[in-house]
């Protein structure tokens, strides 16, 4: 246990300080060994009302910060994550069972957003409009929103909440953020810290853990003006459901059953390493994984077996211990779930190439051969380390299967034509493509997010944060005239 994390029993959360919690504590524990890792405090209602109060009064002082003071508190939380890097590295380890590798990424990745968010603050912030009366100067200008609640998941803990919440804070808004209590140290303390040594003011950032109880707290909130949530399709649609009663704006980066469409021409050493990478990347637990391996059938045996000997020798274990190259599921609940995934799989048709089971939150990595449009795991975000192959003899073929699905994150095509690749990556209902890549990228500067079932539209990164997190207010300003 580092300094930094919330010391065992005493159920604190972040709310311009810690504080006692009105809901008790979660035990956090260690999905790769079942060791204790800590204790998180789970936020109430009581503590979300008391929060947004606090949120509220904070941001109006927040909002008239110069740019440079608001660039400046971003850029010191990226160095104070830099000083912290080693700890909440191992912190994702043992608290969401990533690969060393995999942490590593996340907090580069949260380094990134931090940086990219510090931009914001320079860009430009509206326009000058012509109006009728030539003494009279037209505004259009970009306010902040005023208080953005931010609910994040389990899988990316660190890097989903300040995705959100580095563009929001730099663009002077107050921000309540409700991580999952499974991974409320990485996901909530990590943030506490940085932005407590980088001087941001009390009550900008308030830090609540909880379950959907607290999630809906939040959401429900008198004073949150914008929700910004990630995670699953199911609990995003009540949230924009919650959220539309209330004419709140919402964002939603939901589920992803994303295509891997590999053509006839393909380089298939690129497209084997690619389909490793985007099925068994931190055991599937990524909105973006590959969920549907969509493979000409000329070359689908071959794909196949290359795929079933890479899945028979990955190392399944515990992350810290050495040589292992496939981690934990988050808990056995979701290992269970993504054997029903399988099983009925097997039960419609597909056929086990290579593992098919579990021991505990420990699911061995699985291909399956065989795979309709009809079958269970085609139609599911499997969230596991799954890799379903389904085969195809033509291009109209892999563009009606790869867009058989409600869902429309990402989607990756491999083939040596570029010229027809974009020309088929125009037609697929995906807010991300990838020529000869995997399903599975990002970065703090991109626009990021899906439409259908993986979001409404709204877009993550760069200057499309302004969009989300800024509201449009016109002014018109009499001119002295001559």
């Amino acid at each position: 246990m580092t300094q930094w994390e919330p010391a065992a029993g005493q159920g604190r959360i972040f709310s311009g300080g810690w504080r006692e919690s009105g809901g008790g504590v979660f035990a956090v524990t260690s999905p790769g060994d079942g060791g204790a890792v800590g204790t998180v405090g789970i936020a109430d209602e009581h503590d979300v009302e008391q929060a947004g109060l606090l949120a509220v009064s904070a941001q109006r002082g927040w909002a008239r910060a110069s740019f440079r003071t608001r660039a400046d508190v971003l850029h010191r939380a990226a160095e104070a994550l830099r000083d912290i890097r080693a700890d909440v590295e191992h912190l994702l380890v043992r608290e969401s069972g990533s690969l060393p590798t995999k942490a590593s990424h996340e907090v580069g990745k949260a380094i990134d957003e931090l940086v990219e968010a510090a931009s914001l603050v320079t860009m430009s912030q509206g326009d000058v409009l012509p109006v009728e009366d030539p003494t009279t100067m037209g505004i259009a200008r970009r306010i902040p929103v005023g208080v953005v609640g931010v609910i994040a998941p389990w899988n990316a803990p660190l890097m989903l909440a300040i995705r959100s919440v580095a563009p929001a804070i730099a663009l002077g808004n107050a921000v309540i953020v409700k991580p999952d209590v499974k991974t409320g140290l990485s996901g909530g303390a990590v943030l506490a810290e940085i932005f407590e040594r980088a001087g941001l003011p009390d009550g900008v950032l308030h830090i609540l853990p909880g379950g959907p109880e607290t999630g809906e707290a939040v959401v429900r909130s008198a004073h949150t003006d914008v929700i910004s949530f990630t995670g699953s399709s199911v609990a995003g649609r009540r949230v924009g459901e919650v959220a539309g009663g209330l004419l709140k704006r919402v964002i939603l980066e939901l589920g992803g059953n994303n295509a891997f469409i590999v053509m006839a021409d393909a380089d298939l050493d690129l497209a084997v390493a690619s389909g490793i990478g985007g099925s068994f990347r931190h055991q599937g637990q990524i909105c973006m994984a590959t969920g549907r391996h969509l493979v000409h059938e000329s070359i689908a045996d071959e794909y196949v077996e290359r795929l079933g000997a890479a899945a028979a020798a990955m190392q399944l274990g515990d992350p810290l211990v050495e040589g292992t190259t496939l981690g934990p599921l988050i808990t056995t609940a979701q290992a269970e779930r993504v054997q029903g995934i399988v099983d009925a799989a097997v039960g419609g048709g597909a056929r086990i190439v290579q593992g098919g089971t579990h021991d505990g939150v420990f699911y061995r990595p699985t291909v399956l051969d065989g795979v309709d449009a009809a079958n269970a795991a085609f139609r599911s975000e499997i969230f596991g380390p799954v890799a379903p192959v389904t085969r195809f003899s033509t291009a109209e073929e892999a563009l009606e299967l790869a867009n058989a699905s409600d869902y429309g994150l990402s989607a990756a095509i491999h083939t040596r034509d570029i010229a027809r690749g974009l020309g088929f990556a125009s037609r697929l209902r995906a807010g991300m493509v990838a020529l000869n890549g995997q399903t599975i990228y990002d970065a703090a500067h991109i626009p990021m997010g899906g439409i259908g079932a993986s979001g409404n539209g709204g877009r993550h990164g760069g200057h499309w944060n302004l969009d989300e997190f800024t509201y449009w207010q016109w002014v018109t300003v009499p001119t002295i005239s001559d």
